[in-house]
């Protein structure tokens, strides 16, 4: 009797130990999902055609035409001054395309324009004639008669050297040669220099540089008389005019 109890003691007692850790029974095999993988496949697939376009879209440039050196307005665009540049196609701003740089000889700047300027149509205009009231006079100055930075576009003001200077008077100024009709030796004021004729052997002290200046036609008659007699200096006026 006693042999039974601690029998059905025994198996009680091992049937409450715990299973050995390598014991556990083998899990069922996780689904698979062929639908959301697909899924997942399709949506980079989208990111990508995205980033594509995108890219595509970022690289639609035109080759348009940019200024190397400045050109003053009223002048025509020489093709010394232009280059080609790549820039981003945009239908808002009118770009000179570099394919329609053999028609800018019809055309002439309607500001003044400065090298890195990329070139678009309201820079341009088909007036080739002066302002009302103005006149081009040639001037040839000799060194020290203009300033060494002087450039096209430049505003200047003439005055009377020369002759009236040495004498203090005499001759000259009977013959309106000397004074300056604004009582200071000013000759014309707010000019602007249209054109500089610099040549490969222009040096300090050498030959005179042709100069062609904007100016009122009430300042003509005097100026070119002036300029007759090698009596003409132009001085660089401020940004401000003052």
């Amino acid at each position: 009797m006693k042999t039974q109890e601690r029998g059905a003691a025994g198996v009680g007692r091992a049937a409450a130990l715990p299973a050995p850790g390598g014991d556990r029974l083998p899990s069922a095999p996780r689904e698979r999902k062929p639908a959301l993988a697909a899924l997942a496949v399709l949506l980079v697939l989208l990111g990508a055609l995205g980033a594509t376009v995108l890219v595509m879209r970022a690289g639609d440039r035109v080759e348009a035409i940019a200024i190397t050196e400045r050109v003053p307005r009223g002048q025509p665009v020489p093709d010394s001054a232009i280059t080609s540049v790549m820039v981003a196609e945009d239908s808002d701003i009118q770009y000179v395309r570099w394919d329609q740089r053999g028609l800018l000889k019809q055309y002439r700047t309607a500001t003044d324009l400065v090298d890195g300027t990329v070139l678009v149509g309201s820079m341009l205009t088909k007036d080739k004639g002066l302002q009302a009231g103005k006149a081009v006079v040639g001037l040839s100055l000799k060194s020290g008669q203009y300033p060494a930075r002087l450039e096209e576009g430049d505003t200047v003001s003439a005055y009377r050297v020369g002759r009236q200077s040495a004498t203090g008077g005499g001759e000259d100024d009977d013959s309106g040669a000397g004074g300056g009709s604004r009582g200071d030796g000013a000759i014309a004021r707010g000019a602007t220099v249209q054109t500089i004729r610099k040549s490969s052997d222009d040096t300090i002290g050498g030959g005179n540089l042709p100069v062609s200046v904007v100016v009122d036609k009430s300042d003509v008659a005097e100026l070119t008389t002036a300029a007759s007699n090698g009596e003409v200096a132009l001085v660089l006026d401020s940004a401000d005019g003052s």
